[in-house]
């Protein structure tokens, strides 16, 4: 908030608004119930090509990152045991 009270403009406001609004989609990101893995994977994906837009620099490690510790317990044996052989 304290950030908004700061810009001068009405589009300054706006497009600091817009810069965090993905931002913080993506810190809260996590697999919903019957969401398939393509379709996390395209969400994260749309969600950190937002953010790359406006200007945040992010590695493809820490959308990995992401993907690895958002994941449910359902996929727990893929990280402890190597995956499915």
């Amino acid at each position: 908030m304290e950030t908004i009270l700061k810009k001068d403009t009405a589009k300054d406001i706006w497009d600091s608004m817009k810069q965090k609004h993905p931002k913080t989609d993506f810190e809260i990101l996590q697999l919903k119930v019957g969401e398939s893995m393509n379709e996390y994977f395209a969400r994260i994906h749309t969600i950190a090509n937002k953010m790359r837009i406006h200007g945040e620099t992010m590695s493809d490690v820490t959308i990995i990152e992401k993907i690895l510790q958002s994941m449910t317990p359902q996929f727990n044996y893929v990280f402890l045991y190597g995956g499915v052989k």
